[in-house]
């Protein structure tokens, strides 16, 4: 199948694409990911993504439509994928499109307030990049796999975080309607726990 699981940031999409791909045995493309390894490496998409993500705005369309095209074309994705972070905006949906047809439309939704809680405790490793929550975990030993410092992004903080809410209210949000209109959105709730939310999505599916 191809999947695309919406959300606000903090809806937990990133873990329940991750579970899908392990279910469905499928890729999970994020374009966050691809981002944020590019940053690690201070490549020069890294560089670039890094200047936007700091001051808590989107990478512009035209260059993140180019990263999802050519990650759709390589081999593991013959028979199915799962995109997260990718489309944002109805440019790019109809971008996506023009490369390739979508079977199911995820629409995971979660109240703004609950979003920016759960992203502003997160924690993430300065060496291994694993990410921790301080409202789950014990942080205080640093990062459990490599021993390294725990520290909050940039875009973690719960100013940015309240800004790139707005910016998904307003871009993304119409594309609920759009695969609506088109009949494959199915539409969940995002405050349950993990594996309730997993079983639903599996369901549904």
């Amino acid at each position: 199948m191809k999947i695309i699981i919406l959300g606000p940031q903090g809806s937990g999409k990133g873990t329940q694409a991750q579970l899908m791909s392990e279910k469905l045995d499928i890729p999970h493309i994020s374009t966050g990911d691809i981002f944020r390894d590019n940053i690690r490496r201070a490549t020069e998409l890294g560089k670039k993504a890094e200047q936007y993500s700091n001051n808590g705005k989107l990478v512009p369309d035209e260059f993140t439509i180019a990263i999802v095209k050519d990650r759709l074309l390589k081999p593991d994705c013959a028979n199915g994928f799962i995109l997260d972070g990718f489309p944002r905006n109805l440019e790019q949906a109809r971008a996506l499109e023009s490369i390739t047809g979508i079977d199911r439309v995820l629409d995971i939704q979660l109240n703004d307030d609950i979003a920016v809680k759960r992203i502003s405790s997160r924690r993430t490793c300065k060496s291994c990049g694993a990410v921790y929550s301080t409202m789950h975990d014990d942080i205080s030993k640093g990062c459990v796999k490599c021993g390294g410092e725990l520290y909050i992004r940039d875009d973690d903080r719960a100013d940015s975080v309240k800004e790139r809410l707005k910016i998904y209210h307003k871009n993304t949000e119409p594309l609920i309607d759009h695969y609506q209109k088109k009949g494959i959105l199915l539409k969940l709730d995002g405050s349950g726990p993990i594996k309730e939310i997993f079983n639903e999505i599996i369901k549904k599916l």
